[in-house]
């Protein structure tokens, strides 16, 4: 899988750019992009982890309308939609409702990737991967925290994914790579089947 987090110079070698918040977007996106039969290289896709949605501007002077000119698509967490709209507008993109930002190719988890990764898979099969990497034990430690109890298993899991550094990275990929197909996250699906239909 690619890695690259930075403005590289080299924009006209990808036909559309994919702007995702981090490294777990990233991982996601490919991974299901290969299990779709995809190959974003050979199609002149890339894929560009921003390291958070409140580097959009410095990534859009960079590839945007003012800058290289590339064809942009993007992935982002529901909280950050503020961000992202302002992002594109300060670029001169201009959308004004969420539906107008998913016609320039940028599409809104339902709250941000693990969540929608976490609905689709089923909270018993999320277990399951999470055994099978032997964290299970750190997980059930997890759920006895005072401030995690009561809470819903899917709101377990959705704090044991983020609470470690380079977790959520590797579970990106671990649980896009299981999901069924059939019950993919719609937006993961709709921002490559834009980057898709622009090339």
């Amino acid at each position: 899988m690619r890695k690259t987090t930075t403005m590289a110079g080299d924009a006209d070698a990808y036909g559309v750019i994919i702007l995702v918040e981090g490294l777990s977007d990233l991982y996601a996106l490919e991974t299901l992009a290969r299990r779709r039969g995809r190959d974003l290289d050979a199609e002149g896709v890339r894929v560009l982890a921003m390291k958070g949605a409140t580097n959009i501007g410095h990534f859009l002077d960079h590839y945007g309308p003012r800058g290289l000119r590339a064809r942009l698509a993007g992935l982002y967490d529901a909280a950050e939609e503020g961000c992202i709209r302002r992002g594109l507008e300060r670029a001169g993109l201009g959308p004004g409702s969420q539906v107008e930002m998913e016609e320039l190719g940028f599409f809104r988890c339902s709250a941000d990737l693990e969540d929608e990764l976490i609905r689709a898979l089923g909270t018993d099969e999320v277990e399951r991967i999470i055994e099978e990497e032997g964290e299970l034990r750190s997980f059930r430690t997890l759920q006895r925290q005072p401030a995690q109890r009561g809470r819903s298993t899917h709101d377990q899991l959705h704090r044991f994914l983020g609470s470690r550094s380079g977790r959520k990275h590797r579970y990106g990929h671990l649980l896009a790579n299981a999901v069924d197909l059939n019950r993919a996250p719609p937006s993961l699906d709709r921002v490559l089947a834009h980057a898709a239909g622009v090339r």
